[in-house]
């Protein structure tokens, strides 16, 4: 008999609905079942896509045996992390504290109260690699919470406790992140990069976007070193090129996976998130103008051309795509030279070599995940690779979460728009201000007092969240760059909703959710980038960008606030902000707003400009000719546009 998650939008919950295990939805009722019972609350947190959460399901989960346990000493809690960041937030960080990493699936115990005091993520069945055993975990938790109650109740404090430091900003009364500072967080990225392999880090590698867009706008400030540019551009070269002809980049049918578990970029973690693929989208087309690199904007066309076939969910985009096939992970993506000939024939061979799929194979069993690290042009191939594709299609396919989350819709709009806007395709840019349309209408609404509120989800009563707040501001501003002052409206009004509902009153920054319900312990705030850039961090670039445009008259003062929050962080783990980074080197130069006079192209300024200003924007004038501004500061007017490529690099 299916149990309370049957009925829940979320795929994920939806996924969990027909175990033994006596799920709750994230909810106040939950809580004060664990109240009345007096017991534990188990929140076990993940995402349709999740291969590991997929396992822990049909290891633990689908046990009568175990599910048993976990229903008679616990108050089991299922969230969706994707609809609910904030709990997955919260819990994340106090799983981190307790055993110094983090994932999914997540697996938060709490007391009734809500506080976490214990945790973990993947739990075997039985003994297995070192790890305890999930009915162990479970039986020492509940004796626990029955004979040593007193010592749960201090750790739930002192994890309390580190949750508030979290909340503070990461550089309060550091000073502000000055030019050197900035350039010193750009020589440490540079340093730390990967210069075998291109990238960041080691195994498992996760693309960096927000890092490369940092960089690429140091590579644009004045009078930069030669070898300070000569590093940057190296760096970002190699890990473009690295994840392009990768693993990570889906060779045969477009788009990016999750990230690759080594250090090669050779194979990924098969699951397709929307997320990640709009912030590699405008990543890769700010590289192609700035770099001079064609092939990147035919990267960039692949990205889109896979979000159109495979994601699209009537006017807007679905979430993810599972990494598994019928239980195994990418099984619909890998090949054998075998299986290629069937499709193939006499071609296969100069396929295969192109694409590193040889008899011995880069996964179990013989078969491969294509890559690309060879001299040949992929556009010879492509009439090959399209037809491998039409075969492919006819696999299984792994499941899609058709959700459409209103912040990564969002996000997917502002670097649609502005891959538009730099590679020239009006197409794309068109398509960026309908999804930006659709996610007005269905992803905000009104309340009694007239203010606008933000859903989370599309449909759904979930409030929204800071990043659903910034990334939608970005997104208006981006589809406006070339002067539509109706969507500089629209951003100053998101801007104010967020400054309304999760501003604090007593210290800088916005609060990440919230919290209706009183259910967590603690209101996080969001500073540090994930996979996905911070809300206070996009904020921070949101608010620049009003104040150029004369969109907001308080807007200035209120990013020079925030660029306060990050000293110590820009100084000591510049890695965790690169968003907030980039947002100051663009803010403190001057964001570069380019005034177009009467008969001139909005589009073809933007485009000219883009290899020195990638985030320019326009704003009509009456004045003939072009004019520069940055920030609040106009220079002289009447240029052409090669007078304006001079400023601009000024």
């Amino acid at each position: 008999m299916p149990n309370r998650l049957a009925s829940e939008p979320s795929l994920y919950l939806r996924q969990h609905a027909d175990q033994p295990v006596d799920w709750w939805p994230w909810c106040a009722e939950a809580f004060a079942e664990a109240r009345r019972r007096d017991v534990p609350v188990l929140v076990s947190v993940g995402y349709a896509s999740c291969h590991w959460c997929h396992v822990m399901a049909r290891e633990c989960f689908d046990d009568p045996w175990i599910a048993d346990l976990m229903n008679r000493h616990f108050v089991c809690v299922k969230v969706d992390r994707e609809e609910r960041p904030d709990v997955d937030q919260l819990h994340m960080d106090a799983v981190q504290m307790v055993q110094q990493q983090g994932g999914w699936p997540l697996n938060s115990f709490c007391l009734p109260d809500g506080r976490p005091f214990f945790g973990g993520t993947y739990f075997p069945p039985d003994e297995r690699g070192g790890r305890t055993p999930w009915p162990r975990v479970l039986m020492r938790v509940a004796d626990f919470y029955r004979t040593q109650r007193a010592d749960l109740e201090a750790n739930a404090d002192a994890v309390a406790r580190n949750l508030l430091h979290f909340s503070r900003s990461p550089g309060a009364g550091a000073g502000p992140v000055g030019p050197d500072a900035r350039l010193a967080a750009a020589r440490a990225l540079v340093a730390d990069a990967d210069a075998e392999h291109g990238g960041f880090g080691g195994a498992p590698k996760f693309p960096a976007p927000m890092a490369i867009d940092f960089l690429l706008a140091v590579r644009t400030r004045p009078g930069l070193a030669a070898e300070d540019r000569a590093g940057i551009e190296a760096t970002v070269r190699r890990a473009l090129d690295a994840m392009d002809r990768g693993g990570l980049r889906d060779q045969v049918g477009g788009g990016f996976h999750r990230y690759c578990v080594d250090r090669d970029w050779t194979v990924p973690h098969f699951e397709k998130l929307l997320v990640d693929n709009a912030l590699l989208l405008g990543a890769y087309a700010r590289a192609s103008v700035a770099l001079g690199e064609p092939a990147w904007a035919e990267t960039c066309a692949s990205v889109v051309g896979w979000l159109e076939r495979e994601m699209r969910v009537g006017p807007a985009y679905a979430a993810s795509l599972d990494a598994d096939t019928g239980h195994e992970e990418g099984a619909t993506y890998a090949w054998t030279p075998a299986e290629v000939g069937e499709v193939l024939g006499g071609q296969a061979e100069a396929w295969c070599w192109a694409h590193g799929v040889g008899a011995e194979g880069n996964l179990e069993g013989g078969r491969s995940v294509p890559t690309f690290r060879t001299g040949a042009a992929r556009a010879a191939l492509a009439p090959l690779t399209a037809r491998l594709r039409e075969a492919r299609d006819r696999r299984p396919q792994p499941s899609r979460d058709d959700k459409a989350l209103l912040g990564w819709n969002a996000l997917l709009a502002a670097n649609l728009a502005r891959a538009g806007f730099l590679l020239g395709r009006a197409d794309w840019t068109a398509r960026a201000g309908e999804l930006l349309d659709h996610l007005m209408r269905e992803g905000t609404w009104r309340d009694a007092e007239g203010g606008l509120r933000l859903r989370a989800v599309l449909g759904s009563p979930i409030p929204g969240t800071l990043q659903d707040h910034a990334w939608l501001a970005e997104a208006a501003l981006q589809v406006g760059a070339a002067g539509d002052t109706r969507r500089h409206a629209q951003a100053a009004e998101i801007v104010a909703a967020a400054h309304r509902r999760l501003g604090d009153p007593n210290a800088v920054g916005c609060f990440l959710a919230e919290d209706p319900d009183g259910l967590l312990p603690v209101r996080l705030k969001g500073w540090w980038d994930q996979a996905m850039p911070a809300g206070n961090s996009t904020l921070l670039a949101v608010e620049a960008t009003l104040e150029a445009l004369g969109a907001d008259k308080d807007a200035g003062g209120r990013w020079r606030g925030l660029a306060e929050a990050y000293g110590d962080a820009a100084r000591n783990a510049p890695h965790g902000i690169p968003r907030a980074l980039e947002a100051l080197e663009r803010a403190e130069r001057g964001v570069a707003v380019i005034h177009t006079g009467p008969g001139l192209d909005p589009a073809e300024a933007l485009r000219a400009a883009g290899p020195l200003a990638p985030d320019a924007l326009v704003l009509p004038s009456t004045r003939p000719g072009l004019q520069l501004c940055r920030g609040t500061a106009c220079l002289a007017d009447g240029l052409d546009l090669a007078g304006l490529l001079r400023r601009l690099g000024d």
